[in-house]
């Protein structure tokens, strides 16, 4: 128990220290829990001394991560995208798993776990991808939304594989070699794995509905939390039962929870333990690489790395190519989707414990999977410029193609106004302008949206804002106004940097949906910035002042007011216990109240006085005698008894607390 406790202290310890260190690279965690496994495992350090313990709780962690994208798969998204799905994703998964596994075959290792090791390397990396994807605001883009559609598939195709796999491991170590009875295993696994998707959809429509509506009546967090967690391993137990790999239910169970009301409340309370078991997850993976092995045959490995990357990426734009995308978009998504990713190392970590992969093969494997996703950051980071330099002709032409359409129906347009985005803001925006009689032009990156909304008549255009030259097309000289109507922020700051770069003078307007980027945008170069919180607060309030009888010219009045101090009457608010904790990194504005004793050191200070030692705080108002007065002069003396309404961060708000209520 001793050394127990030491080798978890460590693990702990060293997780923090390494991971930590690749954050502030920009490299993803994953790779770093990797390396906390090289680290600590029997083949390096040698810091773990029983490694049962650890591989225990990362089958949980492999539990958890299917639980995690099973309440991401959404059905009507499924629906919307089924050409991209079925079509480009099937024929992915089907032709790398038979690419790869011929290749295997070739080399010696037998058809059905050949196929199966194909089927790992057909796998990309889904948190890698969406991450990098989102933060260069690429997520919209053809090629985005292309991978996301391909990424979908391979999560779903894993469900087939975690039947098999078990059931195929234990062919291998019975001994068997009949064909005919490896085929009547497999069909009644199959058969299983059916009964026991349809008990569970059966339990999540009608018990499991009607479980989380009592639970979220008792307003218990600490209940819904556990119930949660009985769901995710109630549902692995029931498959794991059947002989089925645990991780089946968990996928499933979380397919249901995905189609309650409850969705976003069950992510939020399960990615704690999600991201620290599947951390553990990987650091098993890092624990099974030796590298002396790695060492030994590095250049093996890392022919096979620029294999796969290279296989992947012509497979893949192959396939983008068939199904009528221009070759920088076929480019783009295959750079992006050519690595390795984790549902592959989950199949390999299975194909392992199975025994279905000799020692030696499977560390090359292995290694290669996990070099080529160590590349991948970069590679989807520069897959732009890649296809630019690259596909210099063919990728220039169809940009420019689209630049020239643009242009011609735009170049007699004078102060109108350029829409950054149309989805349901933007196209609201465009029904004013259009009925007030100004000229618009809208940008999207939403293809079947152009489409549909131009052949309606709309002013619209498949685009990237964030292109001088989309904005030189679009006649940003000539605007009047820019609206920026993305809800993302790394996409509005990414446009608003480029507007700024090629007009200074130009107004900009920007949506958000989060109050707390307000700043951000302005700082940044934003006219104005319009937050989706306050505003529906001003309506509401101005409203509720309408029906009461106050002159509507009164309320107008007290709007233009608040819309021109930035929104700062609305900034703070009182937290509660049901309000979400805020993240380090973006500490909330709220209002705190404090009452000053009589031996204060506030006290007999005026405003202006204590103000000046604590900065960053702001008085809202102050509460004397039973009377509220706001927004208080400079010159106001603080007495005992008075309780003082701040507004700020916690962080601030807690310092101003220590000196003013400081007995004197």
């Amino acid at each position: 128990m001793h050394n127990t406790l030491y080798e978890v202290f460590g693990i702990l310890l060293v997780s923090v220290l390494v991971v930590a260190a690749f954050r502030r690279i920009n490299l993803p965690p994953i790779i770093g829990y990797i390396m906390v496994g090289i680290i600590m495992g029997p083949h390096a350090f040698a810091l773990i001394a029983d490694e049962e313990n650890i591989h225990f709780l990362a089958e949980f962690g492999i539990v958890f991560m299917l639980f995690a994208i099973g309440l991401e798969f959404s059905v009507p998204q499924f629906l919307t995208m089924k050409r991209t799905i079925l079509g480009l994703g099937g024929l992915q998964v089907a032709l790398s798993m038979s690419v790869f596994g011929l290749l295997a075959y070739l080399i010696g290792v037998r058809w059905d776990v050949a196929l199966l090791a194909g089927a790992a390397l057909a796998m990309s990396s889904t948190a890698v991808v969406l991450k990098q994807l989102n933060e260069q605001a690429e997520m919209q883009s053809r090629h985005g939304r292309n991978a996301l559609g391909i990424l979908l598939f391979q999560d779903f195709a894993a469900i087939p594989l975690l039947i098999i796999i078990p059931v195929l491991g234990a062919h291998v170590a019975s001994g068997g070699d009949s064909e005919q009875s490896m085929g009547t295993e497999l069909i009644f696994a199959l058969i299983k794995g059916i009964l026991a998707v349809v008990i569970l959809l059966v339990l999540g429509r009608t018990l499991l509905r009607w479980v989380f509506k009592e639970v979220a009546g008792a307003k218990s967090n600490e209940l819904f939390t556990l119930t949660v967690l009985m769901v995710a391993i109630g549902a692995a137990a029931l498959t794991s039962s059947l002989g089925l790999s645990m991780a089946l239910g968990a996928f499933v169970a979380g397919m249901m929870l995905a189609e309650t009301d409850y969705r976003h409340q069950v992510e939020s309370d399960i990615r704690p333990f999600q991201d620290v078991l599947l951390g553990l997850f990987f650091i098993t993976i890092g624990i099974l690489i030796d590298l002396h092995v790695v060492w030994d045959h590095l250049a093996t490995i890392m022919a096979l790395m620029v294999g796969l990357i290279l296989l992947k990426a012509l497979i893949v734009g192959f396939l983008e190519y068939f199904f009528g995308n221009n070759g920088g978009v076929a480019f783009r998504t295959a750079i992006v989707l050519a690595h390795g990713g984790e549902f592959g190392f989950a199949l390999l970590s299975l194909m392992f414990n199975q025994k279905l992969i000799p020692e030696l093969e499977g560390q090359v494997l292995l290694a290669a999977a996990i070099f080529s996703m160590m590349l991948s950051p970069l590679l989807i980071k520069h897959n732009g410029a890649m296809a630019k330099r690259l596909l210099k002709k063919t990728y220039g032409k169809d940009r420019r193609a689209q630049e020239v359409a643009i242009q011609e129906q735009t170049k007699h347009y004078h102060d109108h106004v350029i829409i950054c985005g149309f989805g349901r803001v933007g196209q609201t925006l465009a029904r004013f302008l259009r009925k007030s009689g100004m000229t618009y032009v809208a940008l999207d990156m939403d293809i079947t949206r152009t489409q549909e909304a131009k052949e309606a008549g709309e002013l619209v255009f498949y685009g990237d804002s964030s292109r001088s030259e989309i904005l030189h097309a679009a006649g940003i000289e000539r605007a009047e106004v820019v609206v920026l109507c993305i809800s993302d922020l790394h996409a509005s700051l990414k446009v608003l940097h480029r507007v700024r770069e090629l007009r200074r003078d130009v107004c900009i307007m920007v949506r958000t949906r989060d109050e707390g980027h307000l700043n951000q945008l302005m700082d940044a170069g934003a006219t104005e910035v319009i937050p989706d919180t306050f505003e529906a607060s001003i309506m509401l309030s101005s409203q509720v002042l309408l029906l009461l009888g106050y002159p509507p010219s009164e309320v107008l009045r007290e709007v233009r007011q608040i819309r021109q101090n930035r929104y700062s009457l609305l900034k703070g608010f009182y937290p509660g216990d049901s309000d979400v904790a805020a993240s380090i990194d973006q500490q909330p504005t709220i209002l705190h109240t404090i009452t000053l004793s009589s031996g204060a050191k506030a006290v007999g200070k005026t405003v202006e006085e204590v103000l000046s030692m604590n900065a960053e705080v702001d008085i809202e108002a102050i509460k004397r005698d039973g009377i509220r007065g706001d927004n208080p002069s400079p010159n106001t003396e603080l007495r005992a008894g008075d309780r003082i309404v701040l507004r700020g961060t916690q962080e601030a708000i807690n310092r101003f607390e220590e000196y003013a209520l400081l007995q004197g």
